[in-house]
């Protein structure tokens, strides 16, 4: 990315602010903030960090005074008008110079509340609506740059679980098995482990399950799901494998899973809004009879964070568009017994999607 690059992004988001009816946006740190500058603070601390973006000006970034080295320095800088405040100063006096007193503002979702109550302080007439409701579309649609990110990162991840598959389970710990995917995942690449889940036997019913001291034993269905962020981008990825030789009903909660997640991924085209991919895994796993254990949304959004719109869930009327890129992991959850869930990154394009995940979705058996 060069700081033209960076530039573009803010003009669009100035765009994009304007049609919505926004004056403006106000951007603190957080994955909203690394994406339209890129700049990333190395702490994110009580001080004020500010990013104003107004269609047709130049957009200024307020940082602590402590920090502005490390602002200038960054990559978007150039694109920027980069301020710092010092300690002891009012930063929000100096955010409602630059901003209109009863303007209309859209918010980062990441920004604290001190910093909000701040601002309204300063700017009493001002308004301000949260940024994912006001534009939805803002991060969800990925350029080609993007999607070659997120590719190599769910490449990764794929290597992660082909590596984890040659390793023991049973008689392992779950934290243990989590231990190594986190290993593999930063020695394939990854600059940050956001979630490892190991969850084994009956612990896989809960689909967040975190992995504890639980010993796997044969016999067991063990749900992996595990991810984090490559060069920036996300990867999120789940199979669920078994502990020598599965029975019928193992087998075919996972076939039906299999299924769902294939009729679904078959279901990506532009034009189909999000809650539809949701109901056609739904559909798929209620006519098996295991509807009432299907207890979460088939999919969400993955860009800068492993989590962000679109949601695919029951609800959202936004449609996919080319470069667009989320998840598709629909899973069945026995309470006391096991889960199942499949999980891969898709994009969509224009005739269809296409899988960022490459590994076999058939139940693995492990020893």
């Amino acid at each position: 990315m060069t700081h033209e690059d960076y530039e573009r992004r803010m003009a669009r988001a100035g765009r994009a602010a304007a049609d919505a009816g926004l004056t403006g946006l106000i951007v603190t740190p957080g994955p909203d903030l690394t994406w339209l500058c890129g700049y990333r603070p190395t702490a994110i601390t009580e001080r004020l960090t500010a990013l104003v973006i107004e269609p047709g000006r130049r957009s200024r970034l307020l940082v602590p005074v402590l920090e502005y080295p490390d602002a200038e320095r960054s990559v978007g800088a150039r694109a920027l008008e980069v301020s710092g405040w010092t300690d002891g100063a009012d930063p929000y006096a100096a955010v409602a110079k630059w901003v209109d007193p009863q303007g209309r503002y859209g918010l980062s979702d990441s920004t604290w509340a001190m910093h909000l109550l701040g601002l309204q302080r300063s700017l009493p007439g001002s308004a301000y609506a949260a940024l994912t409701e006001a534009l939805p579309m803002l991060r969800a649609v990925k350029d080609a740059h993007e999607v070659a990110r997120l590719a190599a990162a769910g490449a990764a991840a794929d290597a992660t679980y082909e590596d984890i598959l040659r390793r023991p389970f049973g008689g392992r710990r779950e934290s243990e098995v989590a231990a190594d995917l986190a290993r593999l995942l930063v020695e394939h690449g990854h600059s940050q482990v956001d979630f490892t889940i190991v969850g084994s036997g009956p612990n896989g019913a809960n689909p967040h399950h975190e992995a504890g001291e639980r010993i796997i034993e044969d016999g067991d269905m063990v749900v992996l799901d595990f991810g984090g962020l490559k060069d920036g981008y996300g990867s999120d990825t789940t199979r669920t494998v078994h502990v020598g030789q599965p029975g019928a009903e193992e087998r075919k909660v996972h076939d039906v899973v299999r299924e769902a997640q294939q009729a679904a991924f078959e279901a990506v085209r532009p034009g189909v809004a999000c809650q539809d991919i949701d109901r056609v895994a739904r559909k798929v796993i209620k006519a098996a009879g295991y509807g009432e254990y299907f207890i979460h949304r088939t999919g969400h959004g993955i860009g800068v964070t492993t989590h962000e719109p679109p949601y695919m869930v029951e609800g959202e009327h936004l449609t996919l568009v080319p470069g667009m890129c989320f998840s598709i992991e629909p899973g069945i959850y026995l309470p006391g017994r096991f889960g199942v869930r499949i999980e891969d990154i898709v994009t969509c394009t224009e005739s269809g999607g296409r899988r960022l995940n490459e590994t076999g979705r058939e139940m693995a058996i492990v020893r």
